[in-house]
Parts: structure tokens; sequence; C-alpha cells
């Protein structure tokens, strides 16, 4: 039998122990605030409300919310962004999300005629084009296919299109929040071509959604025979209004438009829609008035989301986390670096591990504070070797006029009480 010592002389070891440990944890900044403070602290030596009675039931909450001690954890739109919200962006508050995955309920929204209201029983998905055998699914043939589960981020392609001319918008949730991170499982879009039977000619195809905008995207054939799901749940639950319930296209690492919502029909053809309007909608404006075309894959790109404008440093000077996301869709992310002189020295920070290439990469950096200003930036390298380019490198490329792939490096100005701007250097 294992013998333990009384409560009271743990405690007392533990009190004796920190007394002659607390000038240096002090001198270090290490100790908690209440065992700095003069004064004995009441949520410490009174016993408080919450400990005096009886707390909520299992069953007051069946489908469970966020405590409102995180109301401000929510979306946010931009009211000039566009004329009216059906046809319009909210923001992901990544800046008080810490891990990757992006709960369901603060994934960014991108619509272009509204959330849909379609039931499962009224889901059509039809294969059509140069197939042997034209096909149309119910949401009952698609649970019976094999399916497979996968965590990766969708990004919207003007995910920080305001900031090509200057900085802009005052928060990560709006500078960078058009992204989100969730686990969708759903059926390859591979298995149902292959049972519709994709002729050997066929080098294209299209898919559309069944809301009033259709959304129409033209792919090519490779990747939709690659790793492209046809999804029906996000984060392990059936996938939100929002976010194209009952059933969506999952491309990971392209832009987010040709994430297809509410996916009803899917063509096969020997060619790109070149006469549609969808084969130029997302382009990239050069300075000289060309565009470049067809620029699904998101480049490697990082943002530090705290500190951050809206989170900023409470505590005052001492140990900081430093912490952002990183993320490219031509592969894994294998080094984020962080400044807080402006780039002129850079340290490596932490990753931590991702098992999908193609998913957000959460990175953390240890510093401690001295209390002076900071320029906060990070630099993200992914498996190809490319480089997260500064915005002045990217300007001198590709000129002002453009409001897609804005992937460059990101200044936050941290100042000493803490609180942090948006920033740009030269």
């Amino acid at each position: 039998m294992t013998h333990r010592p009384p409560l009271h002389t743990g405690r007392r070891r533990f009190l004796t122990a920190s007394l002659a440990t607390g000038g240096a944890m002090a001198t270090a900044g290490l100790l908690p605030a209440a065992a700095r403070a003069a004064t004995p602290d009441p949520l410490i030596t009174e016993v408080q409300p919450w400990a005096s009675g009886f707390g909520d039931g299992v069953d007051a909450h069946p489908y469970g919310l966020p405590t409102e001690h995180e109301g401000d954890v929510i979306r946010r739109t931009v009211s000039w962004l566009t004329a009216d919200t059906i046809s319009s962006i909210n923001f992901t508050p990544i800046h008080a999300l810490d891990g990757t995955i992006t709960p369901q309920g603060c994934a960014f929204e991108r619509h272009h005629s509204g959330a849909i209201d379609l039931a499962k029983p009224d889901y059509r998905l039809m294969i059509n084009g140069m197939v042997e055998r034209p096909l149309v699914f119910t949401y009952d043939d698609l649970e019976r296919f094999p399916r497979r589960t996968m965590t990766c981020f969708l990004e919207c392609a003007a995910n920080t299109g305001m900031e090509w001319a200057g900085a802009q918008l005052n928060g990560a949730q709006f500078t960078h929040g058009m992204i989100h991170n969730m686990e969708y499982t759903g059926v390859p879009l591979r298995l149902l071509l292959e049972e519709a039977g994709v002729k050997p000619e066929a080098t294209w195809v299209m898919a559309e959604g069944a809301d009033a905008s259709s959304n129409a995207r033209s792919f090519p054939i490779e990747k939709m025979l690659d790793d492209v799901l046809v999804a029906f749940k996000a984060n392990g639950e059936a996938l939100r209004k929002e976010h194209g319930y009952p059933v969506r296209l999952v491309v990971p690492g392209w832009e987010g438009n040709m994430w297809i919502k509410w996916l009803r029909r899917i063509e096969v053809a020997d060619a790109p829609w070149e006469s549609r309007e969808e084969t130029s909608k997302y382009t990239d404006t050069l300075a000289n008035g060309t565009s470049r075309k067809w620029t699904w894959v998101m480049d490697a790109k990082s943002v530090v989301t705290s500190p951050s404008p809206q989170s900023p440093i409470r505590h005052g000077a001492g140990p900081l986390v430093i912490t952002g996301l990183a993320w490219s869709g031509r592969g894994a992310i294998k080094q984020v670096d962080v400044t807080v002189d402006g780039g002129r020295t850079w340290q490596t920070a932490r990753l931590e591990p991702q098992s999908n290439p193609l998913a957000l990469h959460r990175f953390y950096l240890d510093h401690q504070w001295d209390g002076s200003d900071m320029l906060i930036q990070s630099r993200a390298m992914d498996a190809t070797g490319y480089v997260q380019p500064t915005k002045d490198a990217l300007r001198a490329i590709r000129g002002l006029n453009s409001v897609y792939h804005n992937n460059g490096i990101q200044t936050w100005l941290v100042k000493a009480n803490g609180e942090a701007e948006n920033v740009e250097i030269s």
C-alpha cells in the first residue's frame, strides 16, 4: 500500500516551498496575480455564489452553446462591404480561438444569394455530360458509399483583399478571418464519377449549387479525381445550413469559391466553360491591365492572432505567448518564423503537429516581453520551399488592382500599454 501524507502536511510543504521560491518567481514575472497581491484575494478566501448552490442539470441545454462569458466570440460582418447581407461575407473570430479546429458556429460564411433551406429528403445530386451512365443520387444514396474524413482549411480568395492598398482593418478577424478549418466527412467524388463512368476524353468538370446563384465553377478533372469530397458532415455533425446543408463540395487547398454549397450537379466535359461567367469571375488583375486566371491554389500564408488588435496584452510585461495560424494549399507548413522587431531578427516558432498537410497549422513562440513597443510579424514556409513574401514584394509584381490572393506578411504594432494596431512598414 502506498503511504500518502495527511492533506495538511502536503499543503504546509507547498506553502513553505512557495515562500522559498516566491522571490525568484516574482522576479521572473511568473507568479500569478493573486500571489503577487498585497491583500488577500476574496475569490480565494471567501465562498463564492457559484459554489453555494446547484448548477444546471444535464437537460438544461439539449444542444450545447458557448457560455455567456465567451459571448464576444462570434462571426462579424463589415456593413459597407456589400449592398446586402444575402450576398456577403462574415468573418471567423480567429483572434479568440486556439488550436486549429474552427467550431461550425464560428466558421466564416460567403453567400451569393443567401443560405437556402434544403431538407435531406428533397436533396438530389446529378452527374451528367461525358459519362457512360448519367446518374442522380439521393442523400441516402450518398451515405451508402465508402466515406472518408479529412481536416482541411477553406480560405476565400479575397481573404486579406482589402489590405492590398495598405493597412485598412484593425483586427485579425477582419484582415484574415475569411477562413475556417474543419474536419469534413463525405464521399470521395472520384467514387461517384467512377460509378457514372467518365469517358476517356473528358478533361474538365463543372459543379453547381442548388441556390438561386448556382455559383457554378469549372475544375480540371485531375483535381476532382484526387482529393475532392462530396461532404455531408463537419466536425462530426451535419453541415450547418450556412455551410451548404445537406451536402457541399470540399476542394482541399483551393480557393473557397470552388467549394460549392448545396451541391446539385456535376457535369463532365472535354473543355472548360469558356463562354460562361464562372471561368472569369475570380481573376487577379495586374498593374498592366492583364489578369492572372485560374489561380486556384492558395499560397503559403500566416498571421499572428494574439497579440493582435482584438486580442491585446492584458497582463503587462513578462512572459508572453505569441501565437497564430499558418497554411498552404501546396503542402504542409514546415516552418514559421516570428519577429518582434519588424523583421530585423527572426525566431523559429513551435509548430503543433498536424495530420493533414492541407489544414491550418498552429504555431507558438514563448517570448519574454520587456514592455516596449513591438512590431510583430510571422513568415511561413511550406513543403515546396515557398516562403511567404512581404506585401511590398507582392505589390511589385501584382500592383494594386487585385482583391484576391494577398498572402503578404502582416504587421501588428504592439504598444507599451498592450494594445495593438494594424500597420505597414517598409
